[in-house]
Formats: structure tokens, C-alpha cells, sequence
């Protein structure tokens, strides 16, 4: 797609007409069809491109979720079929009408100015009208398949809530830190991994909170197929509040993160040039860790069989939507291995281990009290190695998984862009990344369990701390090797960095020889052109 015609180019106009959902850009004619029902004439409303965009690709979405949910599909796939669903309509759609397909991302974006107020309420109508639409056809198709909108027993409504809220967060603030912000999306340079990064959200969400409330995460699916059901018509009603409350929390989190977008003298120049301050960096490294370790958490709270499947998609729909703030290493091991390359002062790499390790924590708590109101609340938790292995074996996997994360890290995330490349975005980054959490996460679950990250194995011994189960908390020296082996690995992905890349100029950076790189921000964000931070200190917490 070309750079004009991308998606999010509508975000770079300005004006009041700039909005995710504006497809009324320079040089593109709007379609138009009035109604001729007297209704359309009392009311002067006009169908347009982007309505009937929104419509259809709601209407697709939920159609889909009804088959798959009543059908024979395999469970462990039901979440990444809704997530393929989502990501090729908002593909599709995206350069008609911005691709919302929710009203929660709707609210989301008219919070952060991104759409209009008016716009708003007509397109949460649409989108309410394909919801209705496609659930209408899924029933027909599928009778006498049905589908409930209420909690999973044995969890209860403020589990259901929680996990509503926290998901539909996650996938707004991606929506709006992938396709909405303007440092994302340079105007003759935009990313196209946005509707990729969005729809992994309900990968990690639907493995995560599927056994919990379905993790509907859009107030069209749940209404639209909660209602239909002519069963418990009440919980929909719950379940879209969580999900509308999602999206505001995730449109004051990308206000927190990203307040140079808000200034009122922002210009795509200082955009550019911007580096965030030590605090707003820490805050994304510490909301990072949160939701990948919560993902973790959850998965094994819900007995997923596809927890580093669901792990590697937080992880990549965060570096997605935070590389450009910190870096998103989200992980200690990362964030050494980033230090010894040159790419992160040893105060930020400091500041950022503390935070994701802080980050964990706080998952490894929420998790536990999710597993407190689950059919596992007798049920331990352990970080252990696994059946017929010993400590030395499973730090060992530890080790070198994580070894071939960071390497990974360092190697296209790190690096610049081939000059001869006509985009200065690198697209792939933060599925690679992701990649290797599902790798290393199944080859090694059976040994150690494929945490590859200290925050992810103290999140899980804080949480057996705090519901230890019937077979108790267990030993804290578990965490301390496994945690002393991830950061090795972070370690020797560094020096073998700097073996492979010793005939290139980034090898003379490797190790923190560089003064420049010594004294720049911590990142691992693929640079665009080398420049100095423009802010400095006033963007401090």
C-alpha cells in the first residue's frame, strides 16, 4: 500500500477533520447514498463509505466469533481465528473508515481527539447495526447454536469485569499506539504492522480471559450476540461497561505515555526528534512487564494450552505499541543485554530493570487473586523445574532461550535500517521478537516452565506467595537461579552480538564503547535518522 493511501494517514491531516475513521483525506472522493425511506428524509442522515465500512467489518467480526465459539473449531485456535478476523478487516477497512469495528476503540480515539464526538455516536450505531447483523446470520447459519454472554463458573462478576476492563484496555491502547499516534505514523513514512499489533491483542486476551468472561473486549460482540441469545440479557450490559471503561483507561495511559502529541506546538519535525523522559520511560517499561507477565498468569490459571503463543502476542502487540517511548525491552535480561551493546546507561538500564521487575509483581498479585475465585484456588502454582528434570537442566533452558531473545532483540531492533530501503520502518521488529517467546516457551515449557524474562518468574512466585495452594510456596532459590540464568543469557547474546556484527560500524558501540550511545536514552527502537533528544529533562516525571 502506498504511503498516501496507508490507513493511519488520516491522523497526520490536520484540522478537525484529522481522525482515525476520517477517510475524507486530501485528493479522496467520500461515497454517498441517501436513503430514500422517509426516516432518511426526516433526519437528512446519509450512508456513507466509512459507515457502511464499519458496519460490514463489525458484522464480519461478530459473525465470525458466534461460528467459532458454537462450532467444532478447535479451542486452542478459536482465539487467533477472532484475532485473523479482526486484523484483515481492519486491513480492509482501514483506509475507508479507520477500521474501529468497536465502539470501546471509538471512545478511546474521541478521548485522545482522534474522532470526533459526532462521528463517534454515528459509528458506535453502525457498528452496533453490524453487530446486530452478523449475529442475525450467525444464527441463522448456525441454529440451534446460541451463545451466552455471562461469567464461566466457578469466576463471578467482578472477576469478569476485571478481565473485560483489563483486556479492552490493552487492545485500545495498542489501537491507539500503533495507528493513532502520530510518532508512529510519520506522515510520508507510516507503519503498516498496526492492524498485525491489534489483532494479536486478542490473541493474549482470548487464551488469557477466555475461560473467564469469553473475553468479548467490544461492546458490539457482546450486546449484539449476548442479547440474541434471549438468555441472562443482563451480563451483556455489564460486560459493555467494562469494555467502554477499557477504553477510557487505555485513552489516559496513551495521554500519559505520549503527552508531546498533545502539545499544542507539536510538529512532526519535533515528533521526530522527541525522546521521552526517564519517568515516562520507566512507566512504559513497568506497564509493559505488567500485561505480558498478567498474560502469563492468567494462561496458566486457565491451563492454556497455548500459554507462549498468548505471552508472544502481548509481548509483541507491546513492543509494538511502546518501542518508540523506552524501547520496550520489558524484560531485565533484555535491558543488560541492551547495556553491554551500548544502548542503554547503566542508570536507565537500572531504573528499567526495577520497573519491570515492579511490573511483575503487581501481575503476579493479580493474577493470584484471579486464581482465588478459579477451580484452581487449591491448586500450586510452582516455579520448578519440570517432572524428571533437575535445576541445573532447567536453567540451562533458561539460559539459552533466553540468550536467543535477546540476540534477537539486539539484532533487529538495535540496528538501523538498510539505507537502501525505501521505508524507514522497520515492520517486523516486535513479531520476531514475539516470536521468540513462542519458541523458546514451548520448547522449554516441559523443563522449566519458558519464562525467559525475571520479571515473568517473579510475577509466578508472587503469585504462589500470595495463593500458595495445597502444596505451599515454593523455594525462593527457584527464582533466584532461574532469575541469574536469564540475565546470563541477556549477557552472552551481547558478546555473541558483537561477535556477528564485528565487521560493521555497530560493532564499535557493542559492549558501551560509544560515548554517544553511552549517554543516549535507553532504546531499542530502529532508528529513523540519528538525532539529539529534543526535550531533555522537562519530559521527566
Amino acid at each position: 500500500m502506498a504511503a498516501q493511501d496507508a490507513p493511519s494517514q488520516a491522523l497526520l491531516e490536520s484540522g478537525d477533520a484529522a481522525s482515525y475513521g476520517a477517510a475524507g483525506g486530501k485528493g479522496r472522493k467520500m461515497l454517498s447514498w441517501k436513503f430514500g425511506s422517509p426516516f432518511a428524509a426526516l433526519s437528512g442522515w446519509s450512508l456513507s463509505a466509512p459507515l457502511v465500512a464499519e458496519c460490514f467489518g463489525t458484522g464480519c467480526l461478530v459473525f465470525t466469533v458466534g461460528c467459532l465459539v458454537t462450532g467444532p473449531a478447535p479451542q486452542a485456535w478459536v482465539p487467533t481465528s477472532i484475532a485473523f478476523v479482526l486484523m484483515v478487516m481492519i486491513y480492509a477497512t482501514g483506509s475507508i473508515s479507520g477500521g474501529n469495528l468497536n465502539p470501546a476503540v471509538s471512545l478511546s480515539l474521541a478521548i485522545c481527539g482522534k474522532l470526533p464526538w459526532n462521528k463517534m455516536l454515528t459509528y458506535w450505531m453502525v457498528q452496533l447495526v453490524g453487530g446486530f447483523i452478523g449475529s442475525a446470520l450467525f444464527r441463522l447459519v448456525c441454529s440451534p447454536g446460541y451463545v451466552i454472554v455471562a461469567p464461566i463458573k466457578p469466576f463471578g462478576a467482578g472477576s469478569c469485569f476485571s478481565a473485560e476492563l483489563i483486556y479492552t484496555s490493552l487492545l485500545c491502547f495498542t489501537v491507539l499506539s500503533c495507528a493513532a499516534s502520530r510518532r508512529n505514523n510519520p506522515k510520508d513514512d507510516p507503519n503498516q504492522f498496526y492492524a498485525l499489533a491489534i489483532g494479536f491483542t486478542i490473541i493474549a486476551g482470548g487464551h488469557a480471559v477466555g475461560s473467564v468472561s469469553g473475553a468479548a473486549l467490544n461492546p458490539a460482540v457482546a450486546l449484539s450476540l449476548g442479547s440474541t441469545s434471549g438468555k441472562e440479557l443482563h451480563w451483556p450490559w455489564l460486560w459493555s461497561t467494562a469494555e467502554l471503561l477499557g477504553g477510557v483507561v487505555a485513552a489516559g495511559l496513551f495521554r500519559l505515555l505520549r503527552r508531546e502529541e498533545f502539545a499544542e506546538d507539536a510538529t512532526d519535525e519535533g515528533l521526530a526528534k522527541h525522546e521521552a523522559g526517564l519517568g515516562t520511560r520507566c512507566v512504559a517499561e513497568l506497564l509493559g512487564a505488567f500485561v505480558l507477565t498478567l498474560t502469563v498468569g492468567l494462561n496458566l490459571v486457565a491451563k492454556s494450552p497455548a500459554t507462549a503463543f498468548s505471552a508472544a502476542a502481548a509481548l509483541t502487540c507491546m513492543i509494538y505499541s511502546l518501542g518508540n517511548i523506552s524501547g520496550a525491552h520489558l524484560n531485565p535480561a533484555v535491558t543488560l543485554a541492551v547495556s553491554l551493546r551500548g544502548k542503554c546507561t547503566a542508570k536507565d538500564a537500572v531504573c528499567y530493570m526495577l520497573c519491570q521487575l515492579f511490573g511483575g509483581l503487581l501481575a503476579g498479585i493479580t493474577s493470584a487473586f484471579f486464581q482465588m475465585n478459579s477451580a484452581m484456588a487449591k491448586m500450586s502454582i510452582v516455579l520448578q523445574p519440570g517432572k524428571k528434570y533437575q535445576v541445573g537442566q532447567a536453567c540451562a533452558a533458561e539460559l539459552l532461550f533466553t540468550m536467543i531473545l535477546a540476540y534477537v532483540v539486539l539484532t533487529v531492533a538495535t540496528t538501523d535500517t538498510p539505507a537502501e530501503w525505501k521505508t524507514k520502518q522497520n515492520a517486523y521488529f516486535g513479531l520476531a521478537i514475539g516470536a521468540c517467546v513462542t519458541v523458546g516457551g514451548f520448547a522449554s515449557s516441559a523443563i522449566s516452565g519458558g519464562e525467559l524474562n525475571p520479571a515473568v518468574s517473579l510475577g509466578i512466585y508472587m503469585s504462589n506467595v500470595v495463593n500458595p495452594g495445597h502444596a505451599g510456596v515454593g523455594l525462593f532459590s527457584n527464582f533466584v537461579l532461574f532469575a541469574l540464568s536469564e540475565v546470563l543469557g541477556g549477557a552472552l547474546a551481547a558478546w555473541v552480538f558483537g561477535l556477528t556484527h564485528s565487521g560493521s560500524p555497530a560493532a564499535a558501540e557493542a559492549g558501551g564503547a560509544a560515548k554517544a550511545d553511552a549517554e543516549a536514552p535507553a532504546s531499542t527502537e530502529v532508528p529513523k535518522t540519528p538525532a539529539p533528544a529534543a526535550g531533555g529533562d522537562e519530559d521527566e516525571f
